[in-house]
């Protein structure tokens, strides 16, 4: 059987996979048949977060709509430069791009949507068991991860198969870059998901709790909180729609990466059933990850967290056994690329060493942000002498907790490249993420349990009931934690894979017009000045989205402290909030803020590449990463710590004490560096090496006009 063949079967097994759990979760009916008082509020509540959400994303989807057909029009004009008779580079990267964008944002759709049935399900469920609000939580994440990932293989080997058997006359170097676009589509609509959906998230969850837990001393998810309902709506507008996009995009640029740079050898060229390969290894994820997840079960007295835990490593075990003969019979014994030797065994051990790393960066995030730990006791401590040192303690640990996963990305990029190069790379960012599809299943069970107990909490289920949400809900924000470190060290090996697809492609076009590209000097003072520029964006972008979230929630606070003044009775509960006018902040400031970062990321490539040219853009793409990671891990990190130090002390009794009010200013802080500028810079760093790596064939023949004139 051929590669291409079981990539369809897989793409299939994984849709069908998503459709099963998508009727799994939809056939559980809400309420009893009579429909009590109690039932009637929780289809209330949940119809409620259900619309703001589709709301949101409908309207963000029309934005994003306008950027797709802009950014096709632009890829069209600038890679018009048809050298081959009957094909158009520039044509058929657009329509690569306008596939991958229309695929991520119907990832992010689908996932939404069952992730707002599945969360009022779970809060049902958990009436009657964890064990059945679990499953319920497990199957409605289930959607997203295997729907997403079967989208993206699908519409990778459809474009594939289109490319080689339409054009078969064309070098396959330029059919896989055209494929490239397809990856750029997905990052881009990542960009915007990530951006928007975590300002939306932040600017309700700021509000909520500086004006109802620190001014009002009332509980979280409280009804009687305007900001409640746009709080929940967040939790499905950032870590549903937009982690799906992130690593929908990781998936998609990681494997162009490999087949750009694998296109280049006259061995796996020629032969498509060993160029394939980076596709081969998500594809056979589906299946471990489907196994996987027959394991997935908690009774009562079970560690949710360790359930989630083994889930990660069987299926990382796994896949590596079965990658090994996957890898004994789908790629070649031996091939070269750029004049290294590259044997089989060594492509293998280039994909374990990223699967592993993945694993090792989730378990020190862990370590780093769970309050099983000490470093989040220590942040916990703090709060008794205030606010002031809480923040001090989580920037330290956020500092601090960068060291291992960049020293263990350091291994994987060192030895994977020492075993087989740019393409080991490649290789071993695929293998970070070749579970994705339970990774993300991980990732949105998170959200969807997060939201069972503000809805519990705001329909009044019973203390029992929250404590079993409550228990989903710690449990899932460890793993999206640790889905963090995934995503984050997924992205630095990813953009290292584009940069060297950059620079591979940079070296063949380079030699077809006579110009040998000479290697990239550090002391050449358009490289030195690239790095320091590349260094400076991460910070720019963490400046603009972090600035964003203050300038929303200053909007939000204002919001729901006149609701609370001006609607009478509202803090007796007799009043009835207005949660609509909460939700339309959140998503008219979520919308207004996503523009500027997403102008930045997408133009500064483009507008470097044009003016400089490769070397200095080489140069920008290098720092951008090396201070993006750095930045990225220990800002999410911090984040997650304070948000944890946070609870434990409310697990300890300590609610409404002055070291609980500093630890929610302490989360409150942390918020916007753990859920919108930390998870978004691996955006940056991916999004600008694909769009370097897309407009290749521009950079080289026409940019650099600056540098030129210069030199003249």
């Amino acid at each position: 059987m051929d590669s291409a063949t079981i990539i369809f079967a897989f793409s299939f097994l994984a849709l069908f996979a998503a459709i099963f759990y998508a009727k799994k979760v939809t056939n559980i009916s809400i309420g009893s048949e009579t429909k009590t008082p109690q039932d009637e509020k929780l289809i209330s509540i949940s119809n409620a977060i259900a619309e703001g959400a589709m709301a949101f994303l409908i309207r963000e989807y029309k934005v994003i709509a306008l950027f797709i057909g802009f950014m096709a029009v632009l890829i069209f004009a600038l890679l018009d430069n048809a050298k081959t008779e009957g094909f158009h580079e520039g044509l058929f990267t657009a329509i690569s791009f306008v596939i991958g964008a229309v695929i991520s944002l119907l990832s992010g759709f689908i996932g939404m949507k069952i992730a707002t049935m599945g969360n009022v399900r779970t809060a049902q469920a958990a009436k009657t068991s964890i064990s059945k609000a679990f499953r319920v939580a497990f199957d409605s994440g289930a959607v997203m991860g295997f729907g997403l990932i079967g989208l993206a293989i699908l519409g990778l080997i459809i474009l594939f198969t289109f490319f080689t058997k339409t054009f078969g006359g064309i070098e396959n170097h330029i059919l896989m870059e055209c494929l490239a676009g397809f990856g750029l589509g997905g990052s881009s609509v990542a960009l915007f998901g990530r951006v928007g959906g975590g300002i939306y998230t932040k600017a309700a969850d700021v509000g909520a709790d500086l004006v109802g837990k620190v001014e009002k001393g009332i509980p979280e998810d409280d009804p009687r909180n305007p900001a409640t309902i746009a709080d929940n709506v967040g939790d499905n507008v950032g870590d549903i729609a937009g982690m799906g996009a992130d690593l929908f995009g990781s998936a998609a640029e990681a494997t162009c990466a490999a087949l750009v740079i694998g296109a280049t050898s006259t061995a796996l060229s020629g032969d498509l059933n060993f160029l394939l390969y980076p596709v081969l290894i998500s594809a056979f994820g589906v299946p471990v990850s489907l196994f996987t997840s027959f394991f997935a079960s908690v009774k009562e007295g079970d560690s949710v967290e360790g359930v989630l835990k083994k889930q990660l490593w069987i299926s990382t075990i796994l896949m590596a056994v079965v990658m090994y003969f996957v890898t004994q019979y789908f790629m070649i014994d031996k091939f070269v690329i750029n004049d290294q030797t590259i044997t089989r065994m060594d492509v293998y051990l280039s994909l374990v060493v990223g699967l592993f790393s993945g694993m090792f960066i989730g378990v020190i995030t862990e370590y780093y942000t769970s309050h099983t730990y000490k470093p989040v006791r220590e942040v916990s401590e703090s709060s008794n002498t205030g606010a002031a040192t809480n923040i001090i303690y989580g920037l330290a640990l956020g500092y601090k907790s960068s060291v291992v996963p960049v020293l263990l990305l350091v291994v994987t990029i060192v030895v994977s490249s020492i075993l087989a190069g740019m393409y080991g790379i490649a290789i071993a960012a695929l293998g970070m993420i070749s579970t994705i599809a339970i990774g993300l299943t991980i990732d949105a069970y998170g959200p969807v349990s997060d939201n069972a107990g503000g809805i519990a909490e705001m329909a009044e289920l019973g203390k029992e009931v929250r404590e079993r949400t409550d228990t989903l809900d710690a449990a899932g924000n460890t793993t999206a934690a640790v889905g963090k470190g995934f995503a984050i060290g997924s992205a630095a090996l990813t953009s290292l894979a584009l940069f060297a697809a950059f620079i591979t492609r940079s070296r063949l076009q380079l030699k077809e017009i006579g110009q040998p590209m000479n290697a990239v000097e550090l002391l050449d003072p358009l490289v030195i000045g690239g790095l320091l520029f590349g260094a400076m964006l991460p910070f720019l972008f963490s400046a603009f989205t972090m600035k964003s979230v203050g300038d929303a929630a200053k909007d939000m606070v204002e919001e729901v402290r006149r609701q609370f003044k001006e609607i009478p009775g509202l803090m007796e509960g007799t009043g009835k909030p207005d949660y609509k006018r909460c939700v339309d902040i959140s998503t008219t400031a979520a919308l207004r803020e996503m523009i500027a970062p997403g102008v930045l990321v997408l133009a500064t490539p483009i507008v470097v590449g044009f003016l400089f040219g490769i070397t200095a853009l080489a140069g920008v793409l290098a720092g951008s990463l090396v201070s993006g990671v750095v930045l990225a891990i220990s800002s999410a990190n911090s984040g997650g710590a304070w948000d944890n130090a946070k609870k434990y002390i409310e697990a300890s009794g300590k609610k409404g004490t002055d070291q609980h009010k500093a630890a929610v200013v302490g989360d409150t802080v942390g918020d916007p560096f753990k859920d919108t500028s930390g998870p978004s810079i691996n955006i940056l760093i991916k999004l600008m090496a694909i769009t370097s790596l897309v407009f290749v064939e521009f950079f080289v023949s026409h940019g650099g006009i600056l540098t030129k004139l210069i030199l003249k």
